[in-house]
């Protein structure tokens, strides 16, 4: 498949910021730990795990892009060495459960509570991104049909747990940190349903140099988004829970 200067480029530089953001994101979390109350750093330091994790695999795919591709009569054609995709499933399959993580470590939930909804929600994660690599690596559109509605089940079922399940649970929430929590349950509804959609491209006839691009372009725009974005909700919603214990004290 041969690529357009612009369409290499374009996605060589991308994943070149997206490795800049993460790092500098973790950093950011990491740092900012001592600035809420100690209830909620345990979500802080899981959204500084989850950037590293992305930044360090952002890292091998931008290698592994500029490694695949080289410049020939104004275009860029494959070198001979295959593009390594397969570091997004090893990413997601770490960070996606992890995300999870933060946003009920920042919720008024006991403890017992807590544990057994995130042992549900981790398994449906993880459940949801195992099921979807065979058919992401298939050129059969049966197939990709077939592993795209198993792994909708869990994927479902997580959207599910968020906007119903815990609307109760949010509800109770002051009016500050209730808004900023729905935020956080959008950000995510919102960059997870471009997966499943950037999934069906090439069923769809959307292939060659321009879809591959364009699915480049929206999985690292949505994982910007799903990881460093969600992660300064998680911290807006740290410190103005930590701010309302405060005044409360």
């Amino acid at each position: 498949m041969e690529l357009s200067t612009l369409q290499f480029e374009l996605v060589h530089n991308l994943l070149s910021l997206t490795v800049a953001a993460m790092f500098a994101a973790g950093l950011f979390f990491w740092g900012s730990r001592d600035h809420v109350d100690h209830r909620f750093r345990p979500a802080l330091l899981v959204s500084a795990i989850v950037v590293f994790i992305a930044g360090y695999h952002y890292l091998r795919i931008w290698q592994s892009w500029g490694g695949a591709y080289m410049a020939q009569d104004g275009k860029f054609v494959p070198s001979g060495v295959g593009f390594n995709d397969a570091y997004r499933y090893a990413d997601w399959l770490l960070t996606v459960p992890l995300l999870l993580v933060e946003l009920i470590a920042v919720l008024s939930l006991a403890k017992s509570e807590a544990r057994g909804l995130l042992k549900k929600l981790v398994v449906a994660a993880v459940l949801m991104i195992a099921l979807g690599y065979p058919g992401e690596i298939s050129d059969v559109a049966g197939t990709k049909w077939l592993w795209w509605v198993l792994s909708m089940v869990p994927f479902v079922y997580i959207l599910v747990t968020l906007f119903v399940k815990l609307g109760p649970v949010i509800a109770k929430e002051s009016v500050e940190v209730r808004g900023l929590i729905s935020l956080a349950r959008n950000v995510l509804l919102v960059t997870w349903l471009f997966y499943p959609i950037s999934y069906l491209f090439p069923i769809f006839g959307l292939g060659g140099a321009q879809g591959e691009t364009l699915l480049q372009v929206g999985y690292t725009i949505a994982d910007i988004t799903a990881k460093a974005g969600f992660g300064l909700v998680i911290y807006n919603i740290a410190r103005a829970k930590s701010e309302v214990s405060l005044k409360a004290a």
